[in-house]
């Protein structure tokens, strides 16, 4: 019964069309009225300057010019991808708009090739606010909130129209080759539109130091960043598990693993969120209890979803949840009653024992078989104490070697049960005990949700904050950060972000097609920050690091932009 309405939902879902992959799709209009004044100082015409990866243009209100630049110039690793952003603004509507671009020269014949170097026009999205208590968390209303449009995803569109008085930000990035000389790269951007181009180039250099970052696959930041392989089935109108399905997952999941992504998000039964998301999470694993009393588990679409994300780059880490479901209810089917049924038991009964006992006794067989058992961890989110205590000593039970892994509150209690513990932004591990866990090679990671007002990956939360998290992980000498989620998608994410609980954003960091954003780009920043800082340490330059890391405290957020502590400290890593 449950599989069958879960199946007529996302029939439902796909019946009623999505935009994910069309090539154009229209915003939602503004809430807010264009102001003439503002564009009434704008020389007539259309412009185009460098701005900052910092800001988050507004559409119908026209830039400071005294914030724009003619020129960009930036300094790079090899390997590293670096960013910023360039704004057209016009008074009058133009169409097609398109960007050209071309290699990066040095002046001895070495260059960047263009093929590393991808802009994308930035598209607006609905988002809200925080809450009045100054979080992100519990229900909403949108007419409690006041929404706006904001800059966030980047678009995978050729060529674009602008409406008169408004504004378009586009995205640049480079990605610097590894075998890039070290040198002085100089190349420039082209606009073009129906009408023909924009009489001055944008002009711009990097300078490559001869410092190499390591490839995505290298990175010892422990980045886990939930994944739902349901959300993209409904976007892109594809049957759960099918080759389509898979197919329309390569992109993204591809794109994660760029991002150094280490932990493969499993749901080993039905709902481990109470139905929390727009899409359900599924069961990977198929619970049958047999005529006879005995269990009978189907591990296809898990092998199927594992083997995959695996195939993209994805497998340090498999993280299977839950055996702590927010609302403890466990689905199966019952041979005996020809249909599925439902268990509600809490850690530590009788009832809970004899549910879950022949499951982790036969994944474990399983898992062995597979060759996965040692980077397979039963995986728990901001559950109580008793009940994780319950759940790892029946864990433990079944096989002494099973790991655990726990998003949530710091508990002493668990710190030598848990092999991968993160921790809610603000709390930490006692120094001796994160030494302890980092000498076993146990990840000790931090994780932001809905609570926090700030640092944080909301659709408006200042850019800047998204790369702070990775310099606040170096500082703080946690292993990684966590977030969900990657792809829970809300009705509609292209055009709104908003979500009937927590703050918009909150639910996805990049949006259908795949396209990226602001957000997920600036983690990468933070994600290499944390990765050069790990060299530089390495070539002994930690006592000028550590002035610059003592800074990434969240209290400091109160006084400090994200943004002018980033840049700061990026330019230290840059002298180094």
């Amino acid at each position: 019964m449950i599989r069958h309405v879960f199946a007529a939902l996302l029939l439902a879902a796909i019946a009623s069309g999505t935009r994910a992959q069309q090539s154009n799709y229209s915003e939602l209009p503004d809430p807010r009225p264009v102001d003439p004044v503002a564009w009434s100082t704008v020389k007539p015409g259309t412009h185009a300057f460098f701005g900052s990866a910092d800001v988050r243009y507004d559409k119908i209100f026209a830039p400071d010019a005294g914030t724009l630049r003619s020129a960009w110039k930036t300094q790079a690793w090899r390997g590293e991808k670096v960013h910023t952003q360039f704004v057209i603004y016009t008074t009058k509507a133009v169409k097609a708009v398109s960007i050209e671009k071309s290699d990066l020269k040095d002046t001895k014949g070495n260059k960047i090739p263009s093929s590393a170097i991808t802009p994308g026009f930035i598209r607006y999205v609905m988002t809200d606010e925080l809450n009045s208590e100054g979080g992100g968390c519990g229900h909403r209303r949108p007419q409690d909130f006041d929404s706006s449009l904001v800059a966030d995803g980047i678009d995978i569109i050729p060529a674009i129209d602008i409406n008169a008085n408004n504004v378009q930000p586009v995205w640049l990035s480079v990605t610097v080759p590894p075998q890039t000389p070290a040198g002085v790269y100089k190349g420039s951007i082209r606009i073009k539109t129906a009408s023909g181009y924009l009489p001055a180039p944008l002009n711009y250099e990097i300078t490559v130091s001869e410092r190499v970052l390591p490839q995505p696959k290298d990175w010892a930041f422990h980045l886990d960043l939930w994944q739902s392989p349901y959300a993209i089935a409904r976007v892109h109108n594809t049957k759960l598990w099918s080759k389509e399905h898979f197919d329309a997952m390569r992109p993204y999941m591809k794109m994660l693993a760029d991002a150094g992504q280490k932990v493969i998000t499993t749901s080993i039964i039905y709902d481990p969120w109470n139905s929390q998301t727009y899409d359900i999470y599924g069961d990977m694993i198929k619970w049958t209890k047999k005529k006879d009393g005995s269990w009978l588990f189907d591990y296809t679409v898990f092998d199927k979803w594992v083997s995959f994300m695996m195939e993209m780059g994805i497998s340090k880490q498999i993280a299977s949840f839950s055996m702590i479901p927010w609302n403890l209810k466990f689905f199966y089917y019952d041979e005996a009653a020809g249909k599925d049924l439902v268990l509600t038991a809490k850690p530590g009964t009788p009832e809970y024992d004899q549910h879950w006992r022949p499951m982790l006794t036969d994944f474990a067989r399983h898992l062995k078989s597979k060759g996965w058992f040692d980077i397979t961890c039963i995986a728990m989110d901001e559950r109580p104490l008793e009940s994780m205590q319950s759940a790892i000593k029946l864990i433990r039970s079944v096989d002494k070697d099973y790991k655990v892994s726990l998003a949530g509150l710091y508990h002493k209690e668990l710190v030598d049960d848990i092999f991968d513990y993160c921790l809610a932004s603000g709390l930490d591990f006692t120094k001796e005990e994160k030494e302890k866990r980092l000498a076993k090679g146990w990840p000790s990671t931090v994780y932001t949700c809905c609570s926090e007002g700030f640092p944080n990956t909301f659709t408006f939360s200042p850019p800047a904050e998204s790369a702070w998290l990775g310099w606040h992980a170096a500082a703080k000498n946690y292993s990684g950060y966590l977030r969900w989620a990657y792809n829970c998608w809300v009705k509609d994410p292209l055009q709104d972000s908003r979500f009937k609980t927590w703050a918009a954003g909150d639910t996805y960091l990049v949006y259908p097609g795949p396209r990226s954003s602001i957000r997920f780009e600036r983690m990468i920043e933070g994600v290499q920050a944390y990765e050069k800082i790990r060299v530089l340490k390495a070539a002994g330059k930690g006592a000028e690091l550590e002035k610059v890391l003592k800074t990434f405290e969240i209290n400091a957020l109160k006084q400090k932009k994200a943004a002018d502590m980033v840049n700061a400290a990026n330019a230290v890593l840059n002298r180094l």
